[in-house]
């Protein structure tokens, strides 16, 4: 598309009369008339930065964003991230006008209950909403995630003479997401991993809420990026579509580095008396201003109203079926002449797993419980990984710089690097918030499951990031070794205490902390299976007891919580225990029979998964008819009440722990054999 030659505008004549106002400003006044209008609607709302960055929305989605609004989920779209959230109706608005499924009543329901357009961008792939955003800098970690997978999935599937995979990843963000530590993490590893088909818009319009930001924030913004090792384009005029348009070019233009755009804008760009302050970013502009408004942009239409020939301009269903249909086409060659990764490909986007799996999993379960071994879990965990993951080239794994540590790697892993990206691993560094968003966006892109490991007690640097997985239901694997006292002389600051219930307290999480090798390797089948949400698997540092069970047993695992070991006719008391601890119930269930009681020792592994089953099951394990319950577990006792009862008690730990041998640790506070004995004895 050639452009036209247009005037350069800025504050000082943003008064245009309708014989000057070039058509590209008046596609981009639409969405500033729309963003004004809606927050105005909901008397709530940030309107500055739709305002303020709708010429660089118009210039990229109408000069090169590929993209079918008829089919929003087409695989080798661009991806559009608006990372500064809180300028939802700037999205909201380019989906209306472009033609995506999004009516201009909905845009009048902004921020209403069971709206399309809520407060903060929600995952919505049917309507063309690629990523949840909101928490400051996670929306452009999810870009940095699905660059990721754009360039891996390309070196893993293009061919000569097939370029299969080539697609941009757009995002758009604020100070505030440079301000938050996440932007650094990602960034530094989207500059060393060479994404070149990432492309960043930076809205520099120097407003927070709090005012002016040059008193808290005042970064050498391109140096810093530049020392990333990203192409950098400064001080772009954000209101000039020569300008904007020629930035976008040269970005496209190199592939071989992400590129940051700085651009330099005016946020409520046209509001006479409120662009360029504070007041307009989180707030209604008013209907008195909204009106003044209207006239300096020159739009005399309606609330809501937008002219036919403006939506007839913006709308791109029919460049958006042309290019997909290229594509199609392009992939019937390909799959002529690469008939297997055709098929793999379709496969691995469909998230399915491959025919084999849930068979070979099960015998390699079987094989375990045979073979009895005596490991911590993380090695469980790795042998199970060396054992499923050749046949799962979807996989793509990493660690924050704890690979040796945490166990993740396996004999089939290969790391990628900006010159060959074919690989199936990431080396984040240390950067476990960074890596928690990053794999949430790998799993938006598709053809890939993604995990990601750190010591469990450094999911708190990353917390925000795993709620996020779990609010937009992402498939990811959160993998957490040295997940108790039981790590030992590192001491309290690696000693993780309430961490396991505040996993287990997140909503669409499932929490598995397995006792031995085998509900180890049934914990990696649930999280691999599992398509609608992500899933935390809690590995030990230490050495964890064989338990023997039997067939029934052995599948009763994948339902989180299971009879271990149990009594003739009714027990008088109930043990529940999970991973490292399951051996010390264990001990001390066979202690209580010698003793003459009755006892059912229950293993737990995912309180989730077994609360989704029957009550017939739940009742089965847990019989309500045993009120004397003892729960065993080397983390925050609080969150076991709610199957002990409050006249049950708890062997746990509610203080910071000590740097001692794990042994030593155990003793100190009180999770014993002895402990269980006498607390079981106590309530019978």
């Amino acid at each position: 598309m050639v452009l036209p030659v247009i005037r350069q505008y800025g504050v000082i004549n943003i008064y245009l009369g309708a014989d000057s106002m070039p058509s590209r400003l008046q596609l981009a006044n639409a969405i500033r008339a729309l963003s004004m209008d809606a927050v105005q609607r909901a008397n709530s709302g940030h309107p500055g930065a739709p305002m303020g960055m709708a010429n660089i929305a118009e210039v990229l989605w109408n000069d090169f964003l590929q993209h079918n609004p008829a089919n929003p989920q087409w695989f080798n779209r661009d991806r559009f991230v608006l990372s500064n959230g809180h300028g939802s109706m700037l999205l909201y608005s380019l989906l209306h006008l472009s033609g995506y499924n999004l009516s201009i009543d909905d845009l009048k329901q902004f921020r209403q209950l069971n709206s399309h357009t809520a407060g903060h961008p929600e995952l919505a792939h049917a309507l063309g909403i690629e990523t949840t955003t909101g928490p400051l800098g996670q929306g452009l970690a999810n870009a940095v995630g699905i660059a990721i997978a754009e360039q891996t999935l390309a070196h893993q599937f293009n061919r000569s003479g097939h370029t299969l995979i080539d697609h941009f990843t757009y995002v758009f963000l604020g100070d505030g997401c440079l301000m938050e530590g996440i932007s650094h993490e990602a960034c530094s590893l989207a500059g060393t991993l060479g994404l070149g088909k990432l492309v960043a818009c930076y809205d520099d319009n120097g407003i927070s809420i709090d005012g002016e930001v040059e008193g808290w924030f005042n970064d050498d913004t391109p140096q810093r990026f530049a020392a990333y090792g990203w192409q950098v384009i400064p001080a772009i005029d954000g209101h000039d579509t020569n300008a904007i348009y020629a930035a976008l070019k040269q970005a496209r233009g190199n592939t071989s580095q992400p590129t940051l755009i700085c651009c330099k804008t005016l946020i409520g760009f046209g509001s006479p008396n409120k662009q360029g302050k504070a007041v307009c970013h989180g707030a209604p502009l008013g209907v008195a201003e909204i009106a003044l408004t209207r006239k300096a942009l020159d739009w005399p239409y309606d609330a809501f109203e937008v002219p036919a020939d403006i939506y007839q301009a913006w709308n791109a269903r029919d460049t958006g079926a042309e290019v997909e249909q290229d594509w199609n086409q392009r992939f019937k060659a390909y799959h002529a002449a690469h008939s297997e990764l055709s098929d793999q490909l379709l496969r691995r986007i469909s998230g399915t797993l491959p025919t084999c799996f849930n068979v070979d999993a099960d015998a390699h379960i079987t094989e375990l419980q045979s073979a009895g071994a005596t490991v911590a879990s993380r090695q469980a965990s790795q042998h199970t990984l060396n054992t499923l993951g050749p046949m799962l080239p979807e996989l793509l794994g990493g660690s924050a710089d704890l690979a040796g540590s945490n166990l993740t790697l396996w004999q089939g892993c290969k790391s990628i690097n900006k010159i060959d990206a074919s690989g199936n691993y990431i080396y984040y560094g240390v950067r476990e918030f960074a890596m928690s968003a990053i794999m949430s966006g790998i799993a938006l892109h598709g053809g890939f499951i993604p995990y990601g490991a750190t010591f469990l007690v450094f999911m708190e640097y990353a917390r925000n990031a795993v709620r996020m997985a779990a609010l937009m239901r992402q498939r990811v694997l959160f993998v957490y070794s040295h997940d108790s006292i039981g790590l030992g002389e590192d001491g309290p600051t690696h000693q993780p205490v309430e961490q396991l219930a505040n996993l287990r307290l997140t909503p669409n999480l499932d929490t598995w902390r397995p006792c031995d090798t085998v509900e180890s390797a049934v914990a990696w089948k649930a999280g691999l299976q599992r398509q609608d949400s992500p899933t935390a698997l809690i590995f030990s540092r230490q050495k964890l007891p064989h338990q023997e069970r039997n067939q029934d047993q052995v599948a009763a695992i994948a339902r989180g919580g299971y009879t271990l070991y149990d009594c003739d006719g009714l027990p008088e008391c109930l043990i529940i225990a999970t991973g490292s601890e399951v051996s010390i119930a264990m001990q001390a269930a066979a202690e209580l029979s010698q003793q003459g009681r009755r006892v059912r020792m229950v293993s737990m592994p995912c309180t989730s998964v077994f609360e989704r089953q029957s009550a017939e099951y739940r009742e089965q394990v847990l019989s309500a008819a045993i009120t004397a319950r003892v729960a065993v577990e080397a983390a925050h006792q609080d969150y076991w009440y709610k199957y002990v009862g409050l006249q049950g008690k708890v062997i746990g730990i509610s203080e910071f722990g000590s740097s001692a041998p794990a042994s030593q640790l155990y003793e100190r506070y009180g999770i014993t054999v002895a402990a269980v004995v006498t607390a079981v004895n106590e309530l019978v």
